[in-house]
């Protein structure tokens, strides 16, 4: 009687290997996501983000430029964004903006910049009397100190001053030659404009001459 054959070792090995490459298929190697795009850690992915962001970076322009009181309007917008981080970084430089516009009756400004301080806090909610004293006693206290100069040939304008504005305004570039770059794009000498004075001044190269 012929005996049944038995099928070989190798035979059986690889009948199972191709069982098992056939129920398990190799797997592909997965990589995790790029990290999304981040600016100072804060997320750009989403749009809503990008456009806080950008509120937040116009606030801030305006807070340095020491506009207080629209920057702390335009920071309360952040607040409202889906940016914790975003929110977090405004809601601090709200509350600087509030001390720096509360003008306290404590006070007692004795240094040129402490009444610069006061001064600038009075010009940013109108009280132009108030501003003017305090950026006086500034000037006085400092005469080579530009920023004083140039805030209060913001003030100038701000009250429809055009002749004392524009030699102050001289004065804080002949100081700092960069007041000229700043003034080109301050909204505070919007009432200069139209003055040729004025564009002689910031744009001196047209004729010829920097100084």
């Amino acid at each position: 009687m012929a005996k049944a054959h038995k099928p070989s070792h190798g035979s059986s090995r690889s009948t199972k290997g191709t069982a098992r490459s056939s129920s398990k298929p190799l797997k592909k190697k997965t990589f995790p996501p790029p990290p999304p795009a981040q600016r100072g850690g804060v997320e750009l992915v989403d749009p809503r983000v990008q456009a806080q962001l950008k509120v937040y970076d116009e606030a801030l322009a305006l807070f340095h430029q020491q506009k207080f009181a629209r920057a702390k309007q335009e920071l309360e917008k952040v607040l409202e964004g889906p940016s914790k981080e975003l929110a977090d970084r405004a809601r601090m430089h709200v509350k600087i903006a509030e001390q720096r516009m509360k003008p306290s009756q404590e006070q007692n400004p004795k240094t040129a910049e402490e009444h610069y301080q006061r001064g600038v806090a009075m010009m940013n909610i109108g009280r132009w009397d108030d501003a003017r004293e305090s950026l006086d006693k500034a000037r006085k206290a400092a005469p080579k100190a530009d920023h004083i100069h140039y805030a209060l040939a913001a003030l100038d304008c701000l009250t429809g001053e055009a002749d004392s504005a524009l030699a102050n305004l001289k004065v804080a570039i002949q100081l700092r030659a960069e007041n000229r770059y700043h003034a080109r794009n301050d909204e505070d000498f919007a009432f200069l404009q139209e003055d040729p004075r004025f564009t002689e001044l910031l744009y001196p190269e047209k004729d010829g001459t920097v100084g």
